[in-house]
């Protein structure tokens, strides 16, 4: 697979999860789920209206489409109760951007780890992508945990300006996916 292929209908499983191509349908959870208090630490603001998200997500599905971005949209495996996202930005290029977000209520259960690693080990094999960038807000220690936990090195720091105008401290973490396995058969990552 490469980056000018249609990335609207991936489904990715792992022991808990499924992470499946956002779609329309799954627009009402994300924005009620993204609130103020778990979005402090994004590069993004929460959307102030559904119809306000609309015009946010809408830009993702051409993006989607053109192969270069992919918004995942987390749930539980065994219930399908919705979770979060994942996403991966500037597939194609070098390193593309990796991304999570865990609603409140199901943070400390190691779900974004499960999700981010799952997320990498995709595009390790489908759209051979052997390393990625991870930026956090330097406050933002789980997320900060997480990165290391998948083998992040932080390679740099940034500010980034919000859309509502707040400055975040950020650092950036570069995680390098292991070799990929000599077979299909073989285990690996990727």
């Amino acid at each position: 697979m490469s980056a000018d292929t249609n990335l609207q209908n991936i489904m990715l499983k792992s022991e808990r999860l499924t992470l499946r191509s956002f779609t329309e349908h799954d627009a009402g959870e994300s924005f009620a789920f993204a609130t103020p208090k778990l979005t402090r630490f994004m590069a993004w603001d929460p959307s102030p209206s559904p119809a306000a998200f609309a015009q946010i997500w809408r830009k993702w599905l051409p993006k989607m489409a053109a192969g270069t971005d992919l918004a995942l949209v987390v749930r539980v495996k065994s219930s399908g109760d919705f979770l979060g996202m994942t996403g991966l930005h500037g597939i194609g290029g070098a390193e593309p951007e990796i991304g999570i977000w865990i609603k409140e209520v199901a943070h400390r259960a190691g779900y974004g780890r499960e999700a981010v690693a799952t997320t990498i080990a995709w595009a390790c094999r489908s759209v051979g992508a052997t390393a990625f960038t991870y930026p956090v807000a330097v406050e933002n220690l789980p997320s900060r945990r997480l990165a290391e936990s998948v083998g992040g090195k932080i390679i740099g720091t940034r500010k980034l300006r919000k859309p509502s105008g707040v400055v975040l401290d950020q650092v950036v973490y570069r995680i390098v996916s292991p070799a990929p396995p000599a077979s299909p058969t073989e285990p690996g990552a990727c």
